[in-house]
């Protein structure tokens, strides 16, 4: 996974740090801290977190609590993908499992 320092995120972003603190509060991101480089950082989905999130409150006018519920429904959306993926995966090496063994 990788990660991207708050500083970059602020400039990436165009957002200040009162905006990450706030949802790190609300528990919408986790922020880490690299001691070695004595940064906090952020992963990739957490700075992709930020971006909606700032899309949604800026532009569309949503509130803190419907950014968390929309984030919320994305990750379960991503989730059920993933598991769907998974099952059509499992459902065609059975597929051919089976056309292979018809063949023969």
């Amino acid at each position: 996974m990788e990660y991207c320092t708050v500083r970059d995120t602020i400039e990436l972003l165009h957002i200040d740090e009162r905006f990450i603190t706030k949802m790190e509060r609300e528990e919408i991101i986790s922020v880490r801290y690299d001691e070695k480089k004595e940064e906090k950082l952020l992963s990739e989905s957490d700075v992709e977190r930020l971006r909606i999130a700032k899309i949604l409150m800026e532009d569309m006018g949503i509130n803190l609590h419907g950014v968390e519920v929309i984030l919320r429904m994305r990750e379960n959306m991503f989730q059920m993908r993933r598991q769907f993926d998974e099952i059509l995966k499992d459902l065609s090496e059975e597929i051919r499992r089976v056309m292979k063994y018809q063949n023969k």
